[in-house]
């Protein structure tokens, strides 16, 4: 079975929690199929992109340049399915071939947690909040740089859920 040990996007490394690498076989022909588990950031930075230019190493010393389709796969952890169309499959030899009537796909969810990906790399959001206060803390948050509010409500959400999950 071949392995990757690690995966370049347009020349920057990408977090890889798991992944799998294969060719699968349709009656249109065969395409090299990457999929993996990465953080919900990168899924972000790239869900709008159709190509990438991929560097893949494999654990053998093995290095594979192409550039790929990306799909971005619904539901579950945070997935990429990057695909090239192959000329010659006979230097994939070792490659795991999945035909398209197979029952069976590389499942790489298992083993790992949204929780565990995001210790690594934790997405941020942007939120806004409506709120009625007292004229003098109204004034106050105005007053505030935007950096200074994010850090002081990161602080005080994480306090106060704390609290109640000690309750």
């Amino acid at each position: 079975m071949v392995v990757v040990k690690s995966v370049k996007i347009d020349g920057e490394s990408l977090h890889v929690f798991k992944s799998s690498i294969y060719i699968f076989e349709s009656s249109s022909g065969f395409t090299l199929e990457l999929d993996m588990i990465v953080s919900e950031v990168a899924v972000k930075k790239y869900r709008n992109e159709e190509t990438l230019i991929l560097e893949i190493e494999l654990e053998d010393g093995r290095i594979i340049n192409s550039i790929m389709y990306l799909k971005i796969l619904p539901g579950g952890l945070p997935q990429l399915n990057l695909f090239c169309e192959l000329d010659d499959v006979q230097e994939y030899g070792d490659f795991e071939k999945i035909n398209e009537y197979d029952a069976w796909f590389p499942n790489i969810e298992n083993g790992i947690t949204l929780e565990e990906i995001r210790k690594v790399e934790m997405p941020n959001e942007d939120v806004s909040l409506k709120l009625k206060l007292p004229i003098d803390q109204a004034e106050w948050l105005k007053n505030q740089k935007k950096g200074n509010l994010n850090e002081i409500f990161k602080e005080l959400i994480y306090d106060y859920w704390k609290k109640q999950e000690s309750k």
